[in-house]
C-alpha cells in the first residue's frame, strides 16, 4: 500500500515537512499538534483554579493536551449551593449545560441603574460570559447537582473571586486599543 500524501494547498519547498510515516504536513506544525488526543473521564485533573461552591475539571488544556488557546473542562455546583463571585479575566467562556437547572447571575449595568439579572437554564441550553464580566452560578435545585462543561479562548483556566458582582472590583489589564 503507497504511503498517503498529504500536501496542503499553495504549499511549496520549506512549507512542508515529511513525517516519518512519509505524510507531507505544514512545517509550522509541530509533531505534538498532528494528532488527536483523547481524554476519557477517568484523566480529568481537578488541580485547577477553584472557586468555593463549585468544583472544576480540566479536560482539555495545555496541560493535558498542550493545547494553546483553548481551555475546557466540566465544573459541577452542589445542589443548593451558589458558587463565590468570579471572572475569568480575558477570557470569552461558552458553557453547555449537561443536566440540572443552574442560574447564572450577573449586574446588568445597560440600564438606568445596575440591575442584577438571573439567567435560568436546563440541559442542553448554552451560556455565553464575555470577558471580565462578574458572576456567579447558583444551583438551587434541593437534590441533583449541575453539571456544566465549559470552554475558554486560553488554556489555561483563568479564575479571578471576587466580594461581589460590583465592575469597581475588576482590575481590567491594559491591552492596547486597536483603530478601525
Amino acid at each position: 500500500m503507497p504511503s498517503p500524501l498529504h500536501v496542503p494547498a499553495g504549499s511549496h519547498g520549506d512549507d512542508v515537512v515529511r513525517t516519518p510515516s512519509g505524510v507531507l504536513v505544514p512545517a509550522v506544525i509541530d509533531p505534538f499538534h498532528r494528532s488527536l488526543h483523547h481524554v476519557a473521564p477517568a484523566g480529568l485533573i481537578g488541580e485547577t483554579t477553584q472557586t468555593a461552591g463549585m468544583r472544576r475539571l480540566e479536560a482539555i488544556s495545555g496541560k493535558t493536551v498542550g493545547a494553546r488557546n483553548l481551555w475546557m473542562g466540566q465544573t459541577h455546583v452542589p445542589a443548593s449551593t451558589a458558587s463565590a463571585n468570579h471572572h475569568h479575566g480575558a477570557s470569552e467562556t461558552a458553557i453547555y449545560v449537561v443536566s440540572g437547572h443552574p442560574v447564572f447571575v450577573f449586574l446588568d449595568v445597560e440600564g438606568e441603574r445596575p440591575v442584577e439579572t438571573r439567567i435560568e437554564t436546563g440541559p442542553g441550553d448554552y451560556v455565553f460570559v464575555p470577558p471580565w464580566v462578574p458572576h456567579r452560578e447558583e444551583n438551587p435545585d434541593e437534590g441533583d447537582e449541575a453539571v456544566v462543561v465549559i470552554a475558554r479562548t486560553t488554556q489555561e483556566a483563568i479564575v479571578v473571586n471576587l466580594p461581589g458582582l460590583d465592575w469597581g472590583d475588576v482590575a481590567v489589564e491594559a491591552r492596547p486599543r486597536t483603530v478601525g
